[in-house]
């Protein structure tokens, strides 16, 4: 089976500044990792791998140095890596991105399955993982909390709905987009780093994709206008409260019903 997972660096730090005129994050120089998520989607398809037997590929877009966290999966046990970028595409909103990525995958593929953590720690919109697959017209399903089976035709999984847990057969190929917690992730191998240290990564930009209308990418190619920018307030207000056991309950009580979390 062939597997792809799509994965991103992002900020390792709160304290990022963002670009008053685009609206985007200003991400050179600052501290940078894995999205957290996508540390969950590369374990289910490792984990899927070591079932069916196959290849995993994981795909990133992002400035050269996002190679890193590329190397850091090799050092999990991924097979290979690509490496989407190009100047062209910076500012990319998440349509922008998911096309991207969507022509990533034809240039790539084919694949038989598709994963995706459920969102990004610096945009939360978890759309990408589904426009990529509305735009490669594949199926797909979110939120999946659970993989109960899997072989070369379909995948049955769990999902975790508002108010139900659903369970949804797929026939492949198709995308999914996990929850933290589907599998506990693999710690980074320090002798598959030293196995892997010349591994070559793949490197496609603008001009590799077969479709080359700048307009459908980067900032060109985002719909969506940013209103307003601002910086969360920081409240660093505290309160030392001293009495018997039951007056502090009371005194807390007071407080959460005044504050409307109860």
């Amino acid at each position: 089976m062939d597997i792809l997972v799509c994965i991103k660096q992002v900020p390792g730090t709160t304290k990022v500044e963002v670009d008053e005129v685009t609206g985007v994050l200003k991400r050179d120089g600052i501290e940078a990792k894995m999205n957290p998520y996508d540390l969950y989607a590369v374990e289910a398809a490792l984990k899927i791998r070591e079932e069916v037997g196959g290849e995993v590929k994981v795909m990133t877009m992002g400035p050269p140095q996002s190679e890193a966290v590329i190397r850091e999966c090799f050092m999990m046990g991924v097979d290979d890596g690509i490496l989407l970028s190009d100047k062209k595409f910076a500012g990319a909103d998440v349509l922008a991105t998911s096309y991207t990525l969507a022509q990533g995958v034809k240039k790539a593929g084919p694949f038989d399955l598709i994963i995706c953590g459920k969102q990004t720690t610096d945009g939360d919109t978890a759309q990408v993982g589904p426009e990529m697959a509305e735009i490669l017209g594949m199926a797909h399903v979110t939120n999946v909390k659970k993989i109960l089976q899997v072989d070369t035709k379909s995948i049955l999984v769990e999902i975790d709905m508002p108010t139900t847990v659903e369970t949804v057969e797929v026939q492949l190929p198709c995308l999914i987009t996990v929850e933290k917690g589907i599998f506990q992730p693999r710690l980074p191998s320090f002798k598959k780093k030293l196995a892997t240290k010349n591994k070559e990564v793949a490197v496609y930009g603008l001009k590799d994709f077969e479709e080359k209308n700048e307009k459908c990418y980067g900032l060109n190619g985002s719909p969506t206008q940013v209103e307003k920018i601002f910086p969360p307030d920081t409240n660093r207000d505290q309160e030392i409260w001293r009495g018997t056991g039951e007056d502090l309950g009371v005194r807390i009580s007071d407080k959460l019903r005044a504050l409307k979390f109860i």
